[in-house]
């Protein structure tokens, strides 16, 4: 008896150990999950960022609309963009602000799904770490910010989803900002690029998507984040990464990449918007709508779709993309091997 007791504490030990490897990072990975789609050989998702206003400037109108296109295509999950809870994140696990932004705003069954969370500049001026912490998940399951950078692994499509707020150089002369488990900032930034670039080399998914609050390339009013043209940029340039999709600029806009096949995606428009500014970038602005809305997503092994909506629900920009199931990135090997050569990212 106390054989088989002694086999059964193995049993539960090692249980517990890959589940543990599942959800924590181990050195130099990032942490991963797996999503398997729902409907085998496709899968839908939508993404949405900057909305968290207790449902003022039209955030709920927003989550409404999102309710029905999510109950239309089946969704898997979303995918939030970041600054999740304005003005300032929220103070702990148990700060209403979290209830009144996120729970009583996406109501619809269709949005009773996970939530990827990236954080962005605003949820960390607030308790950063709390929006991350197991508790929150206590008070709404959906709600997935399961740390600071991690991949969504789903088989058609992996999703790397990376903090992008501690690139961002003058955030870091104001004392407002929750920097706990970031400093110091060279090394943290450095070893999340050499992570990505790790998990990029070694993923086989059909589709490489990452994700990140901060533009790389915008129009927007907040234009090209310059850390990230110079840090982030080259990396996903040479190991083939088919979108990037951001906030931060609360709009929605497609750019084409002049001299890669990424496409930048910015949903952004979850509820305060109509800045009324606009930048220059160098890539190609397919589609910019300075208004409230979010952005769908259905891809197979081969095809991408994208569809940009609008708060009313109006589709105003949609993008596809095809490839075949043998191509690696998209690149002529040529012209691989000397973007892959110019990255140097030695120097912060």
């Amino acid at each position: 008896m106390a054989r088989v007791a002694s086999l059964l504490l193995t049993v539960i030990v090692a249980a517990a150990a890959s589940l543990l490897l599942l959800l924590a990072p181990s050195a130099a990975e990032l942490t991963r999950v797996e999503h398997p789609p729902k409907n085998e050989g496709s899968l839908a998702i939508l993404a949405v960022g900057d909305w968290g206003r207790r449902g003022q400037f039209n955030q709920t109108l927003v989550a409404q609309q999102m309710g029905v296109v999510g109950e239309k295509l089946d969704i898997d999950f979303v995918i939030s963009t970041g600054d999740n809870i304005y003005d300032d994140g929220i103070a702990n696990t148990s700060d209403p602000l979290f209830k009144e932004c996120f729970t009583n705003i996406y109501t619809a069954q269709s949005l009773q799904t996970p939530w990827y969370i990236v954080l962005g500049n605003h949820d960390y001026t607030g308790n950063a770490l709390a929006q991350q912490d197991p508790a929150i998940r206590e008070v709404d399951s959906r709600y997935l910010n399961l740390a600071k950078s991690f991949i969504v692994n789903s088989g058609i499509a992996d999703f790397f989803l990376l903090d992008t707020s501690p690139f961002y150089l003058k955030y870091w002369n104001s004392s407002k900002y929750d920097w706990r488990d970031v400093a110091p900032r060279d090394t943290y930034i450095q070893n999340l690029l050499d992570d990505l670039d790790d998990a990029l080399v070694q993923s086989e998914a059909p589709w490489k998507i990452v994700v990140g609050h901060h533009p790389i390339s915008s129009g927007c009013e907040h234009g090209n984040t310059t850390e990230l043209q110079e840090l982030l940029r080259p990396i996903l340039e040479a190991r083939g990464v088919d979108m990037y999709v951001n906030g931060h600029d609360h709009c929605l806009q497609h750019i084409s990449s002049r001299n890669s096949p990424v496409q930048f995606m910015t949903s952004g428009g979850g509820s305060k918007a109509w800045a009324g500014k606009f930048k220059t970038t160098s890539d190609k602005i397919e589609f910019i709508y300075d208004g409230q809305g979010f952005m769908s997503m259905q891809l197979s092994s081969t095809e991408a779709h994208l569809v940009f909506y609008d708060v009313a629900g109006n589709v105003l920009h949609s993008y596809d993309s095809t490839k075949n199931e043998e191509e690696d990135d998209g690149w002529p090997a040529g012209q691989q091997a000397a973007v892959r050569g110019s990255i140097d990212r030695g120097n912060l």
